[in-house]
């Protein structure tokens, strides 16, 4: 039996209401006991000065692999993913070929289970994400798909979205949908704003996000399906999910880093590190995304970590891709943006990062409870690091150079450590 006991670290635990001074006991990867503990251990660290909460859990990834591998690959994204605290995450099914059937998701999973982390992966919900015939939804749930999502491509027709919450009903999964109508996208990655015309260009509206958003509710509402709605860049959005939930419509919603730190000025400075699908809108859009982070109505943070390479990026705007790595950033924006300020606590901070997703994605993580599988972060929340050197394979980050918060110390998965800082 290999033991593990953290010593002298603040135990955070949303899921327990606990917030003391404690000790962590670790036997063959799962929590045994938390308090005051005499037991010798094979390993001990002394997390004095420093958090100990459950590993994040991130359900909204981008790993690349299979297909775009020079971006990232499921090794690499796991250990930027540890670098950033995480011990679980959910990659999408964009890559290439798509996973939208038994064998593509089956090879994932497969190289997800040599990392250090707990790699699970969405599936699609319509066949080569072509937004037209469904996915066989048991056999990929069979198969291991946590939840089922077209993600970077809305689906238009509003019959087969119907159709595919009817089935996802039938076989209790949660669709996660990307919204956004390509008819109101001129220029992607960009909001259609102020800063876009100084640019001269014309970009994305956030009627795009909420038209969509819109209807989605409508037929969750007719349906009774479970809707999920990606990275809210909208203050309206905000408000059409808020009223959803006080009408009783099964509707949950995530915030990137990016959405809540930033503005569309962001792109004068950053140009296509900023450049993302939905964009950074307006600083009247993040400060109502604030107050649903606020009052609960945003439900979970999710990186909507997306590499890409410097060659790429280095394309003109309108040619660029869009997207942002944010696995190894998010914790100390998270403290910057949001516990700093006091917009929220640090302890609904860690809610947000990791009980809410783990149960939102029914994932046995989130939890220090006794018993539970030994999946920690231990993080030092007034030591600075000055973001960069990232362990991500991709380096396309607008935050690169910022000095923030929170350092990882460990990161430790299934009672092993799966990063440690230097």
């Amino acid at each position: 039996m290999t033991t593990m006991k953290i010593i002298h670290g603040r135990v955070i635990d949303p899921s327990m209401n606990r917030d003391e001074t404690a000790d962590v006991l670790i036997k063959d990867g799962t929590i045994t006991a938390i308090g005051q503990i005499n037991e010798d251990a094979d390993t001990v660290i002394d997390a004095k000065g420093c958090i100990v909460a459950p590993g994040f859990v991130d359900g909204h990834v981008h790993f690349r692999d299979p297909g775009f591998t020079y971006k990232e690959d499921i090794h690499t994204g796991a250990r930027a993913a540890a670098h950033g605290g995480y011990t679980t995450v959910i990659m999408m099914a964009n890559t290439r070929p798509v996973i939208d059937c038994p064998e593509v998701l089956d090879g994932v999973l497969a190289k997800g289970r040599k990392t250090a982390i707990h790699v699970y992966s969405a599936a699609c919900v319509t066949r080569f994400m072509e937004g037209k015939e469904l996915t066989d939804f048991a056999e990929l749930k069979k198969h291991g798909a946590v939840l089922l999502t077209d993600d970077g491509l809305p689906i238009l027709n509003s019959a087969v979205a119907t159709e595919a919450m009817e089935e996802a009903v039938r076989n209790d999964m949660m669709l996660s949908f990307h919204e956004e109508d390509p008819e109101l996208i001129y220029i992607k990655g960009i909001n259609d704003g102020e800063t876009a015309r100084k640019l001269g260009m014309k970009g994305a509206r956030a009627s795009a996000e909420e038209i969509l958003v819109a209807r989605d509710v409508v037929l969750s509402r007719a349906t009774g399906a479970h809707i999920h709605i990606q990275h809210v860049s909208s203050g309206f959005t905000v408000d059409l999910v808020r009223k959803a939930k006080k009408d009783g419509i099964h509707v949950t919603c995530e915030v990137t880093p990016q959405h809540f730190s930033l503005n569309e000025s962001i792109v004068k400075e950053k140009g296509t590190l900023a450049k993302v699908n939905p964009p950074i809108r307006t600083e009247k859009d993040r400060q109502e995304i604030l107050e649903g982070i606020k009052d609960g109505t945003i439900d979970i943070i999710a990186t909507d970590h997306a590499p890409h390479s410097k060659e790429e990026k280095l394309r003109p705007f309108p040619q660029a891709p869009s997207g942002m790595i944010g696995l190894e950033t998010a914790l100390g924006l998270g403290i910057l943006k949001l516990v700093q300020p006091g917009i929220i606590s640090m302890s609904q901070l860690i809610s947000m990062m990791s009980t809410r997703p783990a149960q939102l994605f029914r994932l046995n993580a989130g939890s220090l409870q006794e018993g539970k599988p030994a999946d920690l972060v231990i993080f030092n929340p007034k030591k600075t690091w000055t973001a960069g050197n990232y362990l991500s394979k991709a380096s396309n980050s607008p935050f690169t150079g910022m000095e923030l918060p929170g350092v990882v110390e460990y990161t430790i998965c299934d009672g092993k450590i799966a990063y440690q800082s230097q």
